[in-house]
């Protein structure tokens, strides 16, 4: 999957490039080290949508009453979490993300909501493809259509280079089923997160 070797030459070149000396004390270690950090903060590039889905798809379905037209729903939200932007490979920070789906038969349990965000944000990304990615999995994994995602976050692309806007968030939803297509439920959703 990820090739550590190839990462330490690559970042001993930028090191080199940017007129740094990579055979100083203090960056003798650190192409290995950035390395190391790759393939942990890099991880969800290893797999797809359907393989995380796998990973995390234990749910609970006895004792379960669910009215057909439900519109109960389940959120979690203050999710937190972090990736890299494809774009310029700078960090997305102080995000939090919020999941609720209307559960359709079966339920998730609430710890692996959480590790589907963490590792699709584990990825190069898009703050939006974050969104859509997590919303295709939890589709998958509950059998529900109705899922809704939001996150909020800072981007260093913004922040620390560029405009240098420091105070920007940038907020992104992505809703499905219900949460688009019924406005009591999508309210009833934003009503909640108030």
């Amino acid at each position: 999957m990820i090739d550590r070797a190839k990462i330490e030459e690559h970042i001993r070149g930028i090191l080199l490039a940017i007129g740094e000396n990579p055979n100083r004390e203090g960056l003798v270690d650190t192409p290995a080290r950035v390395a190391k950090m790759y393939e942990e903060i890099f991880e969800g590039i290893g797999y797809t949508n359907n393989e995380i889905a796998e990973m995390f798809n234990k749910t609970f379905e006895e004792d379960l009453e669910i009215p057909e037209d439900n519109k109960e729903m389940v959120i979690m939200k203050d999710i937190e979490i972090f990736s890299y932007c494809e774009h310029h490979l700078a960090l997305m920070y102080n995000m939090k993300a919020t999941i609720a789906y209307i559960p359709n038969k079966k339920i998730i349990g609430l710890s692996k909501i959480a590790r589907i965000a963490d590792m699709v944000s584990r990825r190069l990304q898009l703050q939006e493809r974050i969104g859509s990615d997590i919303a295709e999995i939890m589709q998958k994994v509950t059998g529900s259509e109705d899922v809704a995602v939001i996150i909020e976050g800072q981007h260093a692309c913004m922040t620390a280079r560029g405009i240098k806007n420091t105070k920007a968030v940038t907020k992104t939803t992505t809703l499905r089923g219900k949460f688009e297509s019924d406005d009591s439920i999508n309210s009833k959703l934003f009503m909640m997160l108030k």
